[in-house]
């Protein structure tokens, strides 16, 4: 993959009991062996390509390892189908089989998007190897689509608005065709300037945006991928989510981290998040209900019955009970930043990832 990594980043493939795994870390570290370890799991339609500036200004503390890893259906990673009856837990499975395959002894986890409730399902799974959890852009801890009000209270017991439907099918195309023109609103390239990154913002350096949608397009497609299959049910928006591929898995049928708040050991928490995010936030541009209320999607039954998640909401509500049963967490908000603070201000990102890492927040050389 040369066309793709920076200088300084390199790649190994890592087989493991479940799957092979593609892992970046720094050029010349072996990503093999005992300690603690920097894992960077990254969300949905991209890759671990998206933390290699990360990987470079972690790597020059010396202090961790750092590692950042492909999900099945991404980059480099077998392609193994998603079972989303499980949620996340085939994803949060694969990361636990990579951590014991690497011998790493714990583990600070960094993720975004979908890839925070994956790391969600794995502290869950195994709080006793987590040292310390970097939630970026975070997916609700109640999934995406389908629920209400702070509790995350499910708007029907089939899950209605979430799931492999909701997918705009234009862009599955497109990833499909590893479209890399911005000719139109709905090729990756173009997603990713509006929706990745806040509208407006400073264009990206024109390399790592190549790099950037290379990365989206290694999404694999297909009911067994991105978005999966779908369902039918009566209540609006006629959408329920289906069993199999990506966005099945963030259904609030199957997907509920709240848990995390009854764990006897609770690990710090950093939640950075931008102001502008459109993807996830209590007004999201790809909520049913947020566009249904708008008029973007016909028959929206209303705010009684149907109101847009409070995605940013139920987050700080599950935070606000993780702190007062014995755990910590900080809140880092970036103004004028969308759904990617790690790319669109990868500085202020760094000095707060090693702040709550405990590493001396001096910004790296590499990113001054």
């Amino acid at each position: 993959m040369p066309d793709v990594l920076l200088p300084g980043i390199a790649a190994t493939r890592v087989p493991t009991p479940r799957l092979t795994q593609h892992v970046l870390h720094l050029d010349g570290v072996d990503p093999v062996g005992p300690g603690e370890a920097v894992l960077f799991v990254h969300g949905n339609v991209s890759s671990a390509l998206f933390w290699q500036q990360p990987i470079l200004a972690l790597g020059s503390t010396g202090r961790h390892r750092v590692l950042a890893v492909d999900l099945r259906g991404y980059g480099e990673t077998d392609p193994l189908p998603v079972d989303a009856t499980r949620g996340m837990r085939d994803w949060a499975d694969d990361v636990a089989a990579l951590v014991d395959t690497l011998g790493i002894d714990r583990v600070h986890l960094v993720g975004w998007s979908m890839g925070a409730g994956v790391i969600l399902q794995y502290l869950l799974d195994a709080p006793e190897r987590v040292a310390s959890v970097a939630l970026v852009a975070p997916v609700s801890p109640y999934g995406f689509g389908g629920t209400s009000g702070a509790d995350g209270r499910l708007l029907s017991a089939e899950g209605a608005g979430s799931g492999g439907g909701a997918a705009n099918p234009e862009f599955v195309a497109a990833l499909a065709a590893g479209d890399t023109t911005a000719d139109s609103p709905t090729s990756p390239r173009s997603i990713l300037r509006a929706f990745y990154v806040a509208p407006g913002s400073l264009p990206l350096d024109p390399h790592l945006e190549d790099v950037f949608v290379a990365s989206m397009n290694s999404t694999r497609t297909g009911v067994d991928h991105y978005p999966g299959d779908a369902g039918t049910c009566q209540t609006w928006p006629g959408l329920a989510p289906g069993t199999r591929g990506v966005l099945n898995t963030m259904a609030p049928t199957v997907f509920d981290v709240s848990g995390i708040v009854d764990l006897g050991e609770k690990p710090p928490v950093l939640w950075i998040r931008g102001e502008a995010d459109q993807i996830v936030s209590d007004t999201s541009a790809l909520d049913l209900a947020f566009l249904g209320s708008l008029g973007a999607v016909p028959g929206w039954p209303g705010d009684d019955d149907c109101p847009p998640q409070p995605m940013v909401t139920q987050t700080r509500t599950v935070l606000d009970r993780y702190a007062a049963t014995g755990g910590a967490y900080r809140e880092v908000v970036l103004p004028d930043v969308g759904h990617s603070p790690h790319v669109e201000r990868p500085q202020e990102f760094a000095v707060a990832l090693l702040e709550h890492l405990d590493v001396p927040a001096e910004a790296p050389a590499n990113l001054r």
